[in-house]
């Protein structure tokens, strides 16, 4: 066998649905020296950490932290912690993340109902107040933006809605948070879940969590449950959690001020996780997702200057990725890989019924700037024209740069 030689990837402008490339002084922070996961400065980063998300979610929730794991992780975690066997999950899915949440609640064993409608469409707040009335869930599981249809579903009404029916709200903000409003508080969210990968600007790898006092009362309720099952000696009960990794009471003492042993912390990605949330605050997190509708605006004019069809509501249209419909007789896969090839850019297709019909763009943490919407829309005219599409020449940079010379 040959030995390789050392990691050396190629340079690529990641402008798909994520991951993206990382702000530098992320990666920066992931280069920086290990210390014991009890070390007095790896303590304080972790509660430097805590505090720099409480003001990324806009939340007071002590329970805020990080679990180790990319954004799946996080899901699964909030999940199967808050969801006992044979409970009633509702599950609102206008996307491929919709199945994804109804799938792990099937998997913690919930009795999981679902709502569906078209992709490229939200829910109305009365739809899935309608729903929550006939099934009588414990938990509602609803993504917020979700990018393979690049929806951004409206929450501001959803959190009343569930209290008022006494009923868990957890989102999925992987790819909406930091790009889009989000008020954990505001808005009356019990547990939502992220991943560095998209509007944070860091690599995939560790997923923030906020959890409501209500969230932490139903999983450590449960640990008291579980701790009288052991001590009875009823191994096989059904109601434990499903996992030990991703259980959020263990979690929670590991990050609470027992510091409790649970795992190992992921040094570096915490380093890089409290990097994504320092830059995002130093710049403002308001600023931040304004830079990140600019971005979005700027790369919709410019896909519509080029001639594109744009897919889906464009009203609820997530700041930061737009979807777009492939030419006719165009190749999808052999457009993409020019881009990719040619200029070193990478955009995404989808999946389920948008597969071979849509490409997905994205504009996101540090890619959510002029340069490189301007650059991603010079190199897509020049592959369009390549597989015979007639579009207007700059028409894409043109739109583009209008709609930033409008926001100076």
């Amino acid at each position: 066998m040959t030995i390789p030689g050392p990691i050396d990837p190629p340079a690529r402008l990641l402008m798909g649905p994520g991951p993206i490339s990382a702000y530098p002084s992320v990666l920066r922070a992931m280069s920086a020296p290990l210390v014991g996961q009890y070390d007095p400065f790896m303590t304080a980063a972790m509660a430097e950490t805590q505090e720099l998300y409480r003001q990324v979610w806009a939340t007071h929730n002590d329970a805020t932290l990080l679990v180790d794991g990319t954004s799946r992780a996080g899901i699964e975690a909030a999940i199967v912690s808050l969801v006992r066997p044979g409970d009633r999950v509702l599950v609102p899915v206008f996307g491929r993340f919709g199945h994804l949440l109804a799938e792990i609640a099937e998997r913690a064993l919930a009795e999981v109902h679902t709502i569906e409608t078209d992709w490229g469409q939200v829910f109305p707040p009365s739809v899935i107040e309608e729903a929550i009335v006939r099934v009588k869930p414990t938990l509602l599981a609803l993504v917020q933006g979700d990018t393979s249809t690049t929806m951004n579903q409206p929450l501001d009404e959803i959190g009343e809605i569930c209290a008022r029916h006494g009923v868990l709200f957890y989102t999925d903000a992987t790819a909406s948070l930091a790009g889009n409003a989000f008020e954990a508080d505001a808005w009356g969210v019990d547990a939502a879940t992220a991943g560095l990968q998209k509007c944070l600007g860091g690599p995939s790898g560790s997923s923030p969590i906020t959890l409501s006092e209500k969230a932490v009362g139903v999983i450590r309720s449960r640990a008291k449950v579980e701790a009288g099952i052991r001590e009875a000696g009823d191994t096989d009960a059904e109601d434990f959690v499903r996992s030990n990794y991703f259980d959020l009471g263990m979690i929670l003492d590991y990050w609470g001020p027992r510091r409790l042993n649970h795992h190992t912390e992921a040094t570096s990605m915490l380093y890089a996780a409290r990097e994504c949330a320092r830059v995002l605050l130093t710049e403002g997190r308001e600023a931040v997702i304004a830079r990140h509708e600019l971005a979005g605006r700027a790369m919709l004019a410019g896909a519509q200057g080029l001639g594109m069809t744009v897919f889906g509501d464009v009203a609820h249209k997530m700041s930061n990725v737009l979807a777009v419909e492939i030419p006719d007789g165009v190749p999808g896969d052999a457009a993409r890989q020019a881009l990719l090839t040619d200029f070193g850019i990478e955009i995404g297709t989808s999946f389920g019924p948008l597969h071979g019909r849509v490409w997905r763009i994205g504009t996101m943490g540090y890619n959510a700037r002029k340069d490189a919407v301007l650059t991603t829309l010079v190199a897509l005219e020049a592959v369009l024209r390549r597989f015979g599409v007639a579009v207007p020449a700059g028409g894409g940079v043109d739109a583009a740069s209008d709609i930033y010379s409008e926001a100076v």
